[in-house]
């Protein structure tokens, strides 16, 4: 009989333990699906943030009328205006912005340095912070010509997608600091987004930090060094698009761009153009 007792006690002790193991399993899984859950819908609102800044965002683009009228923009130049952003000049006067975005140097602005010197032509050049380390003496000779050098961020990201003003800051005067280091001279307050890549809301950034922002009018598929255009498909492009008021936009790294274009300037001088800077077109 006490044997009996004693084993149907064991029996509800071990029933009663394995009770609260189970729900103490249960809680912990419990636990660890609700985490999954919170988790899952942090990420998701992650991924909404980002999409609807994404949505936000846009690509610099033209559409072209007919030869020698000004493109429309992705943005209107009255928009942009608001936001002291420029990609274009007026359109009852010939004159042309030369513009070059210097990523690296690949042995091709010296030759386009010294066509500029050759036609009186003044140029901006966008650069970057690797350009800077990498080819001081490039910069130093821009300066020299009288050319006006601009802000292409430090590091070339997509600065769409930073919402941080602090981020999006340093950014900027990181490129700033390291050309006065270069050159004992203050960078001219001109930034153009890398890629074209731009929001309303970085427009408005770079505008409270006293920038001025310059897309372009006019631009052909300069940038691959592995497939360079030939001569023709060059003029064919940028004479047969060039338009009052154009801002243009060059890559220094182009072999293309280092062999053609003095004879290119020539052209459109013949075709009754002359060369502005970009501080005529900022309010």
């Amino acid at each position: 009989m006490k044997k009996h007792y004693k084993n149907g006690l064991m029996l509800g002790v071990l029933l009663l333990a394995m009770f609260f193991l189970g729900r103490s399993i249960g809680a912990i899984a419990y636990g660890l699906r609700m985490q999954r859950e919170i988790k899952t819908q942090a990420t998701a609102g992650t991924a909404l943030e980002n999409t609807e800044a994404l949505f936000s965002a846009e690509n610099w683009g033209l559409g072209f009328g007919t030869e020698g009228t000004q493109p429309t923009g992705t943005a209107s130049a009255e928009k942009l205006k608001e936001y002291n952003a420029y990609y274009v000049g007026d359109a009852e006067e010939k004159k042309i912005y030369l513009t070059f975005d210097c990523g690296y140097e690949n042995g091709n602005s010296s030759a386009i340095l010294d066509a500029l010197k050759r036609h009186n032509a003044p140029a901006t050049f966008f650069v970057v912070g690797h350009f800077l380390e990498s080819a001081p003496e490039m910069v130093k000779r821009m300066v020299e010509d009288g050319h006006t050098v601009g802000n292409h961020t430090y590091h070339h990201y997509d600065m769409s997608k930073i919402s941080d003003p602090a981020v999006f800051r340093k950014e900027m005067d990181d490129v700033r600091t390291l050309f006065q280091e270069t050159t004992g001279t203050e960078m001219a307050m001109y930034y153009r987004p890398p890629q074209g890549k731009y929001s309303e809301t970085n427009l408005q950034m770079a505008k409270d930090l006293g920038y001025a922002t310059f897309f372009w009018s006019l631009a052909y598929v300069d940038w691959n060094v592995d497939a360079q255009p030939s001569h023709e498909e060059a003029f064919s492009k940028l004479t047969g698009r060039i338009h009052p008021g154009a801002v243009v936009l060059l890559h220094n790294t182009s072999k293309t761009n280092g062999e053609i274009l003095d004879e290119l300037l020539t052209k459109w001088e013949e075709m009754g153009y002359t060369f502005g800077k970009l501080e005529e077109l900022v309010q």
